[in-house]
């Protein structure tokens, strides 16, 4: 038993002793603040009074048949809301059969699937066609938020479920005033402004609650089941309020046939990569008392091991919820725990919800009410390490769908966000010193890469745990090479058209000063890659890949030029218009900004993974985190020294990496707002789509690095083994 379940039981003793009423979601707790009962009583009167409204909209009628059917149609998912909430409340979790609980499940995202989608409400195309232009966009935006709900009923959070069936209420009710006083619907600009003021109101409510999660491990909900539940029984899994897949129930049947040696391998590895994070670049981890989890339903047993082993190192977990509420900003990645996702069409469409409240004043709020929930958790937030992530990799294939329709971010919007973004990433990290804390990344796949899918696993294990000293030889090799270049030379073969020249920062003390780092199994896992922040001036040309897959979405035909270490064009063949095309490239790569740097340049040394990816068939399955280690990657934005390029790091050789900034990264001192862009997007050439990489010197001689997909270095023979052992 971890230290984690121990205490649990400890405190569910203590809470027995004191009677039912006394357990959190009922009444107060002991210790509780004052008039904390009187809160939970107001809110569950409050949350009485909008359910018997909702209760009476489901059946009446405003003289306006589309809408009639819409606030029914919402109504109904409301009202499963309280019965799922009475469900839990009286025990179902823990009583009901498992086919009981997937069909509850199934129950509460079937509207989104994609069997029914094309009917529901959460599409814009299907809201603004049965709803009208001017109030389908903003009713699908309503019906999304409603849906938000499925997580707060199973956390218990009262506060969050009542504001927003009062929100749906409150809309319900100008609908209906409207058309009884004048005989038509509302304007568009009366919805717009009571949603407006929704998130506005609530956004301290929302990003208190944000932070404590984050932070503070105090009743952490994902914790608790992942330390509690009987992990044999994939029941568990219904009691997240997530959508539970196939591929959920079977990773956790999976894993729960492991055995225990296999188990602590992957978690030993995930958290010992942790540790390393620290050590290698000598900050304190001691200090430290949280780390951030984040992974996927399933690997509940994994995390079982992690959390034992981070407790070690004195460091109590926190685990948020992915985030599914406008008021906290979902993106088409998710972060935190999270279950299957149930349509990744519904995420895209979505994705610019924030269109309807981002403005000035949405902005200084945020940035106000964030400030001044970090002065009240300073000290949580000086003693969180970071987070450790553990990524999944090998759903089906996904090409988006742009919609008309959907909410989408206006010029200045746009602008409005980058600059949102930026200020937001300041502020944490005046709170959470990135030069204090650190992180790692693992990933395994899921059963819906088919087939495959065991030895896959198997193959996964083996690669994240590959000869760490074995791979930091060679690359050393490699970077004694490199450090007498003056620049580099990367050119496709094939169909591949990449022609790049990387220019390099130039050494005043080879003997004492490296440009690569020398990267390891530490903060990315697997092994293998030497990276660098290239020089802009200089850097120009064109990087091409025939087919890639970043943050979930496929890119075909990928092209980008540089000019000068700047992205001065890009296209892709996704769509059939260019124009299409570049605007998909700008709003998921460039992150909606005009251009952005070469921030870095790395050659990935793992041919292994390569190799078994190939013969698996599942290349483009690979997560970034394992593909970038398959060849040269170029990575478009910051550095991977961004705000920390004042800290100096060391190779194992002794020798200072002194390539931690280019000229973008050199004005932080006198202008921060243009030093950084808050991204950084790995974008990688395989080796069978590399002609020739090479190390061109001052007096430009060459030293071939790569050629024709193979090293050919003298001392890094040994990364082309896994090649020949393909071909035997």
């Amino acid at each position: 038993m971890t230290e984690y379940a121990s205490r649990k039981l400890e405190d569910k003793v203590e809470v027995e002793g004191l009677g039912e009423s006394t357990v959190k979601g009922n009444k107060p707790q002991e210790g509780s603040e004052p008039g904390e009962g009187i809160r939970e009583e107001f809110l569950e009167e409050r949350y009485a009074l909008v359910r018997d409204r909702i209760l009476e909209i489901a059946g009446e009628h405003m003289g306006a048949p589309a809408f009639e059917v819409y606030f029914a149609t919402v109504a109904r998912f409301l009202l499963l809301m309280d019965d799922t909430r009475n469900f839990l409340a009286g025990g179902g979790q823990e009583k009901a059969s498992l086919a009981e609980l997937g069909e509850r499940n199934h129950a509460l995202y079937a509207d989104i699937l994609p069997g029914q989608y094309e009917e529901s409400y959460g599409n814009p195309s299907v809201a603004v066609g049965k709803l009208g232009e001017e109030h389908g966009a903003l009713l699908c935006f309503l019906y999304a938020e409603m849906r938000s709900l499925i997580g707060f009923v199973y956390e218990g959070k009262l506060e969050d479920v009542v504001i927003r069936m009062e929100l749906f209420v409150e809309v319900y009710g100008a609908y209906a005033c409207a058309l009884q006083e004048t005989g038509k619907l509302p304007k568009g600009e009366e919805i717009r402004g009571i949603l407006y003021w929704f998130v506005s109101d609530y956004t301290d409510v929302a990003v208190r609650e944000g932070m404590e999660e984050s932070l503070c491990p105090e009743n952490c909900f994902a914790a608790d089941r992942i330390c509690l539940s009987d992990l044999s029984d994939v029941r568990y899994l219904y009691a997240y309020g997530e959508y539970v897949s196939e591929n959920e129930l079977e990773t956790a049947r999976f894993l729960a046939g492991l055995p225990e040696e296999t188990i602590a391998t992957m978690a030993d590895t995930y958290t010992e990569g942790y540790r390393l994070g620290f050590e290698v670049t000598g900050k304190n981890l001691a200090g430290k008392k949280t780390v951030d989890l984040h992974y996927r339903l399933g690997f509940e047993r994994m995390m079982r091991r992690a959390i034992g082993n981070f407790e070690a190192m004195g460091l109590r977990p926190t685990v948020s919820r992915a985030a599914a509420s406008a008021l906290h900003l979902p993106g088409l990645s998710r972060s935190g725990f999270y279950g299957g996702i149930p349509n990744r069409q519904y995420d895209f469409d979505h994705k610019d919800d924030k269109a309807l409240f981002l403005d000035r004043n949405y902005v200084n709020r945020k940035l106000e009410v964030t400030r001044t929930a970090y002065e009240n958790l300073k000290q949580q937030a000086a003693g969180m390490a970071g987070p450790a992530v553990v990524e999944t990799f090998g759903e089906a294939d996904f090409q988006p769908v742009t919609k008309k329709e959907a909410l989408c971010l206006s010029p200045d919007q746009e602008k409005l966000w980058v600059e949102y973004r930026s200020r937001m990433g300041a502020l944490r990290r005046e709170y959470i010193k990135e030069e204090e804390r650190s992180f790692t990344i693992i990933a395994f796949p899921v059963p819906e890469v088919g087939e495959v899918f065991r030895e896959l696993f198997a193959e996964t294990i083996r690669i994240n745990t590959l000869d760490y000293m074995l791979y930091r030889r060679v690359q050393q090799t490699l970077i004694d090479a490199l450090d007498q270049a003056d620049y580099c030379q990367i050119r496709g073969c094939g169909k591949n058209r990449t022609d790049l020249k990387v220019n390099l920062w130039k050494l005043k003390d080879p003997e004492k000063e490296t440009i690569f780092e020398n990267c390891v199994a530490d903060v990315n896992i697997p092994v293998g890659e030497v990276f660098t922040s290239p020089v802009l001036k200089g850097t120009e040309g064109v990087l091409h890949v025939t087919k890639v897959y970043l943050d979930g979405l496929e890119y075909r035909d990928l092209s980008i030029a540089f000019e000068d270490g700047m992205i001065r064009d890009y296209n892709c063949g996704n769509f059939e218009e260019d124009q299409e095309n570049r605007r998909f490239i700008r709003e998921n790569i460039l992150f909606r900004q005009d251009t952005l740097p070469l921030g870095e340049f790395a050659i990935g040394t793992n041919t292994t993974a390569y190799v078994a990816a190939r013969r698996l068939g599942v290349e483009d399955k690979l997560p970034i985190l394992i593909a970038e280690k398959m060849g040269p990657h170029f990575a478009v934005g910051d550095t991977c020294y961004s705000h920390v390029e004042d800290v100096k790091v060391y190779n194992p050789d002794g020798k200072e990496i002194v390539a931690r900034e280019n000229e973008v990264a050199a004005l932080r001192k006198e202008n921060p707002a243009k030093a950084y862009y808050n991204c950084h997007t790995d974008i990688t050439i395989p080796y069978d789509e590399l002609g020739e990489l090479t190390a061109v010197k001052k007096d430009g001689t060459s030293i071939v690095i790569i050629r024709e997909g193979r090293f050919v270095l003298p001392g890094c023979e040994v990364l082309n083994e896994a090649f020949h052992e393909a071909s035997v």
